[in-house]
């Protein structure tokens, strides 16, 4: 579904990393694993259209995306759920909900769509009316990735969702994606919270200060000796 072949990105003369390469198959949940700094954020910001590589490429559905725009990323079903949110504070629920939705397609949808999030997200339903920014953190969350289903993605990437949740809350999220994962949406996601991505994911990357130093099935990933030392304090 999405092939990263050798990427290089910079920030002007900096280069973020180079000679990136991963792979997300249909159906999957693909996880992107590292530290602060390592480079997973902006990973995704290249493949969604937010930063452009300066050499390699990056192909979704057999379509070359590399040079495309992010609205059109977007409108071939590769959407990103942003790290801190990134909702409308000032607007409602439903109408932040209605955001997602924009694109033709999505448009149609709108109604299906909704009744999708709100059987994920049932507190989104029962919070339509009320603003956004009187969330608490764990629903502001729920309503990102909420927003991000509206757009009816075949490929969902989610930076870092569990960031400044309560254990509980960590758990209630990673119980979503995997019903996102049932539902038929594949995943791409980014997490410094290794244990739990791992155990769901049927594929995990390590990158670690630009460069991936591991790759392979989550629970295998979960057994290696680097892992245990330098992420779980074993």
């Amino acid at each position: 579904m999405l092939d990263v072949e050798k990427i290089e990105v910079r920030y002007g003369d900096i280069c973020v990393f180079g000679d990136i390469s991963l792979t997300v198959k249909e159906g999957q949940v693909v996880s992107v694993l590292g530290a602060n700094g390592a480079g997973k954020t902006t990973l995704l910001r290249a493949i969604s259209g937010f930063l452009h590589p300066v050499s390699g490429e990056i192909t979704f559905l057999n379509t070359k995306v590399t040079r495309l725009e992010s609205d059109q990323i977007v409108n071939l079903g590769l959407v990103r759920v942003p790290e801190g949110r990134k909702i409308f504070p000032s607007m409602t629920v439903l109408e932040n909900l209605e955001l997602g939705s924009y694109n033709a397609k999505a448009k149609v949808m709108r109604k299906t769509s909704l009744e999708k999030v709100y059987g994920l997200f049932p507190k989104l339903e029962e919070r339509k009316y009320q603003l956004a920014g009187t969330l608490s953190g764990g629903e502001q969350q729920m309503l990102a990735m909420g927003r991000g289903l509206m757009s009816l993605p075949q490929l969902l990437m989610l930076d870092e969702p569990s960031l400044g949740l309560s254990p509980l809350l960590v758990k209630n999220i990673f119980d979503i994606v995997t019903q996102i994962k049932k539902q038929g949406t594949t995943v791409l996601l980014v997490e410094q919270n290794i244990y739990n991505a791992l155990q769901l994911s049927d594929r995990g990357y390590v990158l670690e200060t630009g460069k991936i130093v591991l790759e392979g099935e989550g629970k295998e990933l979960l057994e290696n000796e680097h892992i245990k030392k330098a992420y779980l304090g074993i």
